[in-house]
């Protein structure tokens, strides 16, 4: 897996990270939803590198003028609820792309820390062939983006696929690379060093969802 760890650098992206993490600020949510938007973004920005390109020309008022543009058919997959502000972040910079929706919780039986991760809706156009971007704020475990993968199956074999996280666990990291095709990419803003006993990343950001759209029972 090629991982991409833009914290590393210094860069404007810390900034935006550093507010989703304070405690006081991000209980704006709507200035929480917009910094996991403009984090998206900056990822998809630094991802638009590796795409394929072709040359084309552009008319303008007085002249014309040769360009590359993408030529990668591109499908953008978010994990509902907390996946929204990021697919909108990288919808803002790929707004071609197709889109496809699947919802994914932790179940906790009887309340242990024990769980396991449900796939209930999924609506997605075929990723035969194409350039599969799933976006997931918190890369914790990884067992979520291993049921989206296989939930996916039944859609077709992408050609490249493309991971986006905002932030994520060392642990959650090596999990996916055991998981995902090696010519995988990850996109991440930042990598955390430790997953508590329930499986939350340490010190993380506390729950992305809950924090962009409210509590939930």
């Amino acid at each position: 897996m090629n991982i991409h760890h833009l914290a590393s650098e210094n860069s404007v992206l810390k900034r935006f990270i550093a507010e989703i993490r304070d405690i006081k600020i991000q209980k704006d949510s709507m200035r929480f939803r917009r910094n996991i938007e403009r984090i998206g973004e900056i990822l998809s920005y630094e991802l638009s590198k590796t795409l394929h390109f072709n040359t084309a020309e552009v008319e303008t008022p007085l002249g014309i003028k040769k360009t590359t543009q993408i030529m990668d058919k591109l499908v953008l997959c978010s994990i509902m609820r907390a996946g929204l502000p990021l697919h909108q972040g990288i919808l803002n910079y790929f707004d071609d792309a197709e889109n496809a929706f699947i919802s994914a919780y932790r179940h906790h039986p009887n309340g242990q820390d024990n769980f396991d991760v449900i796939v209930k809706y999924l609506a997605a156009p075929s990723i035969e062939k194409k350039t599969l971007i799933l976006a997931d704020p918190m890369l914790a475990t990884g067992r979520t983006l291993e049921n989206v993968l296989n939930a996916l199956e039944s859609h077709g074999v992408p050609k490249q696929i493309h991971i986006v996280a905002v932030i994520g666990s060392q642990e959650g990291v090596e999990f996916i690379k055991n998981v995902f095709p090696e010519n995988t990419h990850l996109w991440i803003a930042d990598i955390d060093a430790e997953l508590n006993n329930k499986g939350y990343i340490i010190p993380g950001l506390g729950d992305s969802g809950d924090l962009s759209y409210g509590g939930k029972l």
